[in-house]
């Protein structure tokens, strides 16, 4: 009989730590902090990508239907399966340089985050000649599984990539 009475006594404690750790302002520093980390996750992945090497894209990228791609070459991509085609096609590009975010903004929901940023360093043209990257970008991802993915990825026209 005792121990259920200090199993009720402890219900108000349980309660108002339920709460305190239900509170969005809580939730919303965790989240942050792991948008930022992925994002970072991304432009190591990017970095990766210039000099051919895909595994981190393939790791912080959503594999659903949904997700887009419309890079600096122009190109307007849905699924995983064509947007994965064009990172393949990038990397065999080897375009080296890097390529860093720069004034990032972040605004997030409870599943879905959007970060814009400009897009900054150099990477080399088809014909091997450094050319400075000055474009702005935006990148969306959605908490899947509890880890956050990315779901989107739009930049302006980078004009020796973009199709004529």
């Amino acid at each position: 009989m005792k121990s259920k009475i200090l199993a009720w006594s402890q219900i108000p404690l349980l309660i108002l730590t339920a709460l305190f750790f239900n509170t969005s302002v809580f939730a919303a520093e965790n989240d942050k902090e792991a948008i930022e980390n992925a994002d970072k996750y991304f432009y190591t992945a990017l970095n990766q990508m210039f000099t051919g090497d895909l595994d981190q894209m393939k790791v912080i990228w959503s594999h659903a239907n949904d997700v887009t791609y419309m890079g600096p070459g122009g190109e307007f991509n849905i699924g995983w399966e064509k947007v994965l085609k064009t990172w393949k096609k990038q990397a065999a590009m080897k375009l080296g340089g890097k390529v860093e975010p720069a004034d990032t903004q972040i605004t997030m929901g409870r599943d879905m985050a959007v970060v814009n940023c400009y897009e900054k360093g150099e990477n080399s043209d088809t014909n091997g000649n450094v050319q400075k990257v000055s474009i702005r970008a935006t990148n969306v991802f959605r908490k899947e599984g509890g880890k956050w993915k990315m779901i989107g990825h739009h930049t302006d026209l980078l004009p020796y990539l973009a199709k004529s």
